[in-house]
């Protein structure tokens, strides 16, 4: 992954999926099996357009399209639970992850994500690199998430840099937003890899 760190960033912020691990497929798939107990259809399309959000949030979209009245926070976890089950499918994003490597120790490394944080924690144990980063911003830990800026703008408190000195790299249109919102340059990774 041959990206220019800037003159003037002093920290590197990275997004979990779709970013750091190619876990988009089975986030779909497990969306899929649980809107099949509920009555509800999860496509690429909506993959793709709620990339970024908190599973509560997708619940309250998913609830307004289909007119359901599903306990967002217990689909939310129902859902992390069954894809939990299927982590062993989930893989490192390979020029992002040698990225992060490669700046592990030159400069303060973190990761924000829309996800909840002891499944991001599971996540970044599984490719071996949560004892990499410094800090991890999870939707646990913010009241709004992607696109407003409040997980970036944390990761970068957490990390004791100004906003304008950090680079975040994403691979959605809600994070891309984020960071703009949180007054950071973004790099899009999606040009970077072909996930599988």
């Amino acid at each position: 992954m041959d990206i220019n760190i800037g003159e003037g960033i002093e920290a590197l912020i990275f997004d979990v999926d779709g970013t750091l691990v190619d876990s988009m497929p089975v986030h779909l798939e497990t969306w899929k099996i649980v809107g099949s107990k509920y009555g509800f259809d999860y496509t690429q399309a909506d993959l793709e357009r709620y990339a970024g959000m908190s599973g509560q949030e997708i619940v309250r979209l998913i609830n307004q399209k289909y007119g359901l009245a599903l306990d967002p926070d217990q689909i939310a976890h129902e859902k992390e639970a069954a894809f939990l089950e299927q982590l062993a499918h989930v893989k490192p994003i390979e020029p992002v992850v040698e990225l992060l490597e490669a700046y592990r120790g030159r400069l303060p490394l973190a990761a924000g994500t829309g996800g909840f944080r002891h499944v991001a924690t599971r996540i970044l144990h599984s490719i071996g690199i949560y004892d990499k980063i410094d800090v991890l911003v999870a939707s646990d830990d913010v009241e709004n998430h992607k696109p407003h800026p409040d997980t970036f703008l944390k990761c970068a408190a957490l990390l004791n840099v100004a906003p304008q000195n950090c680079l975040v790299f994403e691979d959605a249109d809600l994070g891309f937003r984020a960071a703009r919102n949180a007054g950071m340059e973004v790099v899009d990774v999606r040009p970077f890899y072909n996930p599988t």
